[in-house]
C-alpha cells in the first residue's frame, strides 16, 4: 500500500539515554517521541526488536517473534512497585555514549529476577490474569521460545544443535521433562515477554496519539541458533542428521566482493511452507503488527529469488539462484491480515521480476542519497530519477556511515561533485543539505537517522557490515535533543509539505 507524504527518524531503542548501560523503554523513549512530535515528524523506524545473539546484532535474534528483554525499563518496573530504589544501589556508572551490552545484561537480568519474584507474590488477581491471558494468546510461539531460552541458559548458552538428541529432535517426553525441570525459568521468560509487551505497547500508544507511526523491521532470514529453527525445523533446509543448514543464505560475488557474502542462515523450505499455507510467516507478520504500524522487509529480493549455498562451502561463490513464492506469500498475508503496510528494502542488484513483485503489491521501495553521487546523471538514487512517488528516501541507513562521516572521507573531487549538484555546501552542514534534498524529493516518505539530524560524524556510526564485533553501540545524550534542533527540523518538514 502507498503511504501519505511524511517524514521521520531512524533510531533503535538501545540508543536512548539510560542509567542502566543501554537504552530502554523508560523516560528517554517518551522524550524522544516528544521530540518527534515537536518536530512534526510522522514516523519512527526501529531496527528488529528481538533478543540479539552473537555480536549484539538485532538481525541475529533468538526469536523472530519475541521482544528484547534488555529494552525493559527498570524505572518503569519501579513505578509498578516491582523494584525499589534500594535495588539500584549496585548500578555502576556507564558510558553515556556507548551501549555496554556485556555489563548491562547481567545487571538488568538480576533486577528483572527481583521484579519477577515480587510479581509472583504482590500483584493483584487482575494483573495475574493479564499475564495469563498474554501467555495464552501468544502460545503459538511463546511456549517454545520460553523453553528454548530456559534450556539455553541452563546449558551455558550452547547452540541447540549441541543439546542431547532427544531435545534436538523435540521428543515429547523430553520436552515435558525439561518444562517441569525448568518450570520457574520458563515462567521467568514469559514474564519478561509480558513486561516488554506492556512497556512497548504503552510507548507505541503514546506515539500513535501524537500522530507518529512506528516502522518495524523483519529480517528475511532468522538465526540458525534460534527458537524459530529449533521449534520449526521443517520450515528450513536443514541437514536431517546434524540439523546444520543444508543450504545457507547469502549473496553471490559482485563488484563489492569477489567471493560474495555467506551469511550462514538456513534458507526456507518453501515447498513445505506452501503446504502449511505459510502459517509461520503469517503468524510472524501478525505478531509484529502487534508492535508496529508498518513493516520494512530486509533483503526483500529474497522473496522472489534467493541465493542458496550448499553446506560445507566457505564462500558464497558456489551457490545458485532459487525461485521463491513471494506472490503466493503476500496473497496469503493479505487474505489473512488485510492490506500490507509494508516497505520493501530493494537495495543492491534488483532484477525486473523483483520490481514486479514490489509493484504488484504497491509496496514502497527504498532510495539512499549516500549512494547517489558515485556515478553520472543516470544514477537511480538521484532524486530526479525517482519514477513515481511510492518510495522511502533515506539520507543513509544503519549500515551506512553518517552523512557527515561519509562526506568527510571523500576526496576533494568527490566533494566538489556533490557541491555542484547541490549548488553549494551550505553553512548549516552537509547533513542539512541532504535532509533538505530528501525532503524536497517526490518520494512519499523521507527518513533520517537521528545521527544525521544531529550532524554527527563517523564516531556515531551504528553498524559496519562485515565487522563481527563493536557494532550497534551508539547512544546519544539527553541534552542533544534541543529545542533549536527540533525547530530547525520542523522548519524543513513544513517547508517541503511533510507534516
Amino acid at each position: 500500500m502507498s503511504f501519505p507524504r511524511s517524514s521521520g527518524v531512524l533510531l533503535h531503542p538501545t540508543s536512548f539515554p539510560s542509567r542502566f548501560g543501554l537504552g530502554d523503554l523508560g523516560g528517554s523513549a517518551y522524550a524522544f517521541v516528544d521530540f518527534l512530535a515537536a518536530s512534526r515528524q510522522s514516523l519512527w523506524q526501529t531496527l528488529p526488536l528481538g533478543t540479539p545473539g552473537y555480536g549484539n546484532s538485532p538481525y541475529l535474534a533468538y526469536s523472530a517473534m519475541a521482544g528484547n528483554p534488555l529494552l525493559i525499563s527498570p524505572d518503569k518496573l519501579a513505578e509498578q512497585g516491582l523494584l525499589r530504589e534500594d535495588d539500584f544501589r549496585a548500578v555502576p556508572e556507564f558510558s553515556p555514549d556507548q551501549a555496554d551490552f556485556e555489563r548491562a545484561a547481567p545487571l538488568k537480568m538480576g533486577l528483572f529476577r527481583i521484579a519477577f519474584e515480587r510479581f509472583k507474590v504482590q500483584v493483584n488477581e487482575e494483573e495475574q490474569q493479564a499475564l495469563s491471558d498474554f501467555c495464552q494468546s501468544r502460545s503459538s510461539w511463546l511456549d517454545d521460545y520460553a523453553l528454548f531460552m530456559a534450556i539455553k541458559e541452563y546449558k551455558g548458552g550452547a547452540d541447540w544443535t549441541a543439546w542431547e538428541s532427544v531435545l534436538r529432535e523435540r521428543k515429547p517426553g523430553a520436552l515435558r521433562m525439561w518444562e517441569e525441570k525448568l518450570q520457574d525459568a520458563v515462567a521467568f521468560q514469559k514474564f519478561l515477554q509480558f513486561e516488554f509487551f506492556q512497556q512497548w505497547s504503552a510507548l507505541k500508544n503514546y506515539a500513535n496519539e501524537r500522530g507518529i507511526q512506528i516502522i518495524g523491521d523483519i529480517p528475511i532470514y532468522v538465526a540458525h541458533d534460534s527458537a524459530d529453527v529449533w521449534a520449526n525445523p521443517k520450515n528450513f533446509c536443514l541437514n536431517p542428521e546434524t540439523y546444520q543448514p543444508a543450504l545457507m543464505a547469502g549473496v553471490p560475488p559482485d563488484y563489492f566482493s569477489e567471493t560474495g557474502q555467506l551469511w550462514g542462515n538456513p534458507v526456507y523450505d518453501w515447498d513445505y511452507l506452501k503446504k502449511t499455507k505459510f502459517e509461520w510467516w503469517v503468524n510472524r507478520f501478525r505478531t509484529l503488527l502487534d508492535y508496529v504500524d508498518i513493516i520494512r522487509i530486509d533483503h526483500f529480493r529474497g522473496l522472489r529469488a534467493y541465493w542458496a549455498v550448499p553446506e560445507g562451502e566457505d564462500t558464497a561463490m558456489n551457490g545458485e539462484w532459487v525461485e521463491a513464492p513471494g506472490d503466493e506469500l503476500f496473497e496469503k498475508i493479505r487474505e489473512d491480515l488485510g492490506d500490507l503496510p509494508v516497505v520493501a528494502e530493494d537495495l543492491g542488484t534488483i532484477t525486473p521480476d523483483v520490481e514486479e513483485l514490489r509493484d504488484r503489491f504497491d509496496l514502497p521501495g527504498m532510495k539512499i542519497l549516500l549512494f547517489a553521487f558515485d556515478s553520472g546523471p543516470g544514477n537511480p538514487y538521484l532524486p530526479f530519477n525517482y519514477w513515481g512517488r511510492n518510495w522511502m528516501v533515506y539520507t543513509g541507513t544503519h549500515d551506512n556511515n553518517t552523512t557527515v562521516g561519509w562526506f568527510n572521507e571523500r576526496n576533494d573531487g568527490a566533494k566538489q561533485h556533490i557541491a555542484n549538484y547541490l549548488g553549494s555546501i551550505s553553512p548549516d552542514g552537509i547533513h542539512w543539505d541532504l535532509i533538505r534534498l530528501a525532503s524536497s524529493s517526490t518520494a512519499n516518505q523521507a527518513m533520517f537517522p537521528l545521527q544525521d539530524v544531529m550532524g554527527l560524524g563517523e564516531e556515531a556510526r551504528m553498524n559496519f557490515p562485515g565487522k563481527a564485533e563493536g557494532n550497534w553501540a551508539w547512544r546519544y545524550r539527553p541534552e542533544m535533543l534541543t529545542t533549536e534542533l527540533s525547530d530547525r527540523f520542523r522548519w524543513v518538514t513544513e517547508m517541503y509539505g511533510r507534516t
